[in-house]
């Protein structure tokens, strides 16, 4: 920990004062560098990104001064600190009464849950095969799969510990895929195949996964998290099976209007307890470094989050 100058909004920016940052799997890839695989790959120094939940306390040149005050959330570099700067343009706004845990999802990790589904896409009774299902976005896409019906919903994670969690968030059925034949147990809960693959593992399992899809089956790969970057086989998608990628910086990009709709949907979901986040730990923000080491343990279900130490009276900041 080390103490800088506040930061300053620039245009189309604002400052957030941090109540809560979640921390994201990817940041623990960046943090060891090349090694973890190609595409992990930041300058240095490097900056960890968040999933940040906080006040506007200050506003950028063309930013609506009103928005001071009001409590949001945003995906933002450098979010391991008192206070941020966020992107207004993309600023969550958090219903009245959310916890952190529930607030944190709101920029990133449901939205990309939301429509990694809506890209596949899934249809009303389709079976879908949710990789990684133990994790922040994970156990999102486990209940929105359920809410857009889904017939079957079966969710794998890399420790058998985490299988009653998965089971527990609305999954059908959970599948160990660090056992050697979980492409098996896959198939005894879908004999005909899965409609949908959501993976953000890549390597042998995303491999092994296109061997699980139904004919008009569909695949999104969202990341890698085992830093391998797949060449897949020409000849598996001729069994008439299709693979999308999807980016939430892209899909942003692409469609604006309607990624801003679905924040605007989702914020409802979590106000309404149609959407829950389980948070695994809530540590102070100078143990950032244990956030990692649990998120590398692969020990964790749900969230990590990271909490500021509250002002002391007199602070000049406060």
């Amino acid at each position: 920990m080390e103490d800088v100058e506040q930061p300053t909004p620039q245009a189309g920016q604002v400052l957030l004062r941090t109540e809560a940052v979640g921390v994201n799997f990817v940041d623990t890839r960046f943090r060891r560098g090349p090694g973890s695989g190609s595409i992990f790959q930041r300058p240095l120094p490097g900056r960890p990104t968040g999933d940040v939940v906080g006040t506007v306390t200050q506003t950028g040149p063309g930013v609506d001064p009103q928005l001071i005050g009001r409590r949001v959330a945003a995906l933002a570099e450098d979010a391991y600190a008192d206070f941020v700067i966020a992107e207004a343009r993309w600023l969550a706004s958090v219903p009245d009464h959310l916890d952190h845990g529930d607030a944190s999802m709101l920029a990133m990790s449901a939205p990309v849950a939301l429509r990694i589904l809506r890209a596949a896409p899934l249809n009303r009774g389709d079976t879908v095969l949710i990789h990684s299902a133990a994790g922040g976005i994970g156990h999102l896409t486990v209940q929105l799969a359920k809410l857009l019906g889904a017939s079957i919903v079966i969710g794998t994670a890399g420790a058998p510990g985490k299988l009653d969690f998965i089971r527990a968030v609305g999954a059908d059925s959970a599948v160990d895929y660090a056992q050697p034949g979980w492409p098996d147990q896959v198939r005894a809960a879908a004999p005909k195949g899965v409609d949908i693959v959501l993976d953000a593992v890549g390597g042998p399992v995303l491999q092994s996964s296109l061997d699980l899809l139904a004919p008009f089956g569909r695949a999104v790969v969202y990341g890698a998290a085992n830093g391998e970057l797949e060449q897949i086989p020409v000849v598996k998608l001729f069994a008439l099976r299709s693979v999308t990628g999807f980016n939430l910086t892209a899909w942003r990009h692409a469609n604006p209007d309607q990624a801003r709709q679905e924040m605007d949907e989702l914020a409802k979901l979590f106000a309404a307890g149609q959407l829950r986040t389980t948070v695994h730990a809530s540590l102070p923000l100078n143990q950032a470094a244990t956030a990692h080491e649990i998120i590398e343990s692969r020990s964790h279900t749900g969230r990590i989050l990271l909490v500021p130490a509250a002002p002391t009276p007199g602070d000049p900041q406060s």
